[in-house]
């Protein structure tokens, strides 16, 4: 294989890993994010993800970051969120939220029911869509 066929090949596995990597962290925190779509934007070396989100009953999104803006829309259910540096809120079904790049953050859904939202993340290319944070 060529020089630039095995760097092409080993960022779209590095790529791919940290995609998985980010996915199985939030499923296993009570948190469960299925991707809709992903697509260019017009700013450079962003691009923006849409996913289905789910945080499981009496469950904690946990602690965590993204790297770019988080845009969400509760569809069902309400969870109290939890933002470092902000008061905590709850949040319901017909409310939505935004999150900045970088800004730590959680949900914890005390109910017994699922709670259901629409994110749209506008996040750096390349990088994990969710990283937990301490």
């Amino acid at each position: 294989m060529k020089k630039s066929s095995s760097r092409v090949l080993l960022v779209v596995v590095g790529a791919g890993l940290a995609i998985a990597a980010g996915l199985l962290f939030a499923q296993s925190s009570g948190l469960t994010r299925t991707l809709l779509t992903k697509a260019d934007v017009s700013v450079p070396g962003r691009e923006a993800v849409v996913a289905r989100v789910e945080v499981a009953p009496g469950a904690r999104a946990g602690r965590h970051t993204h790297p770019g803006d988080e845009i969400s829309y509760v569809l069902e259910g309400q969870a109290e969120l939890l933002i470092d540096g902000q008061s905590p809120r709850i949040v319901k079904a017909g409310e939505s939220f935004v999150i900045p790049a970088g800004v730590v953050h959680d949900a914890h859904n005390a109910g017994d029911t699922p709670v259901r939202l629409v994110g749209v993340y506008v996040v750096e290319k390349g990088k994990p869509l969710a990283s937990p944070a301490p």
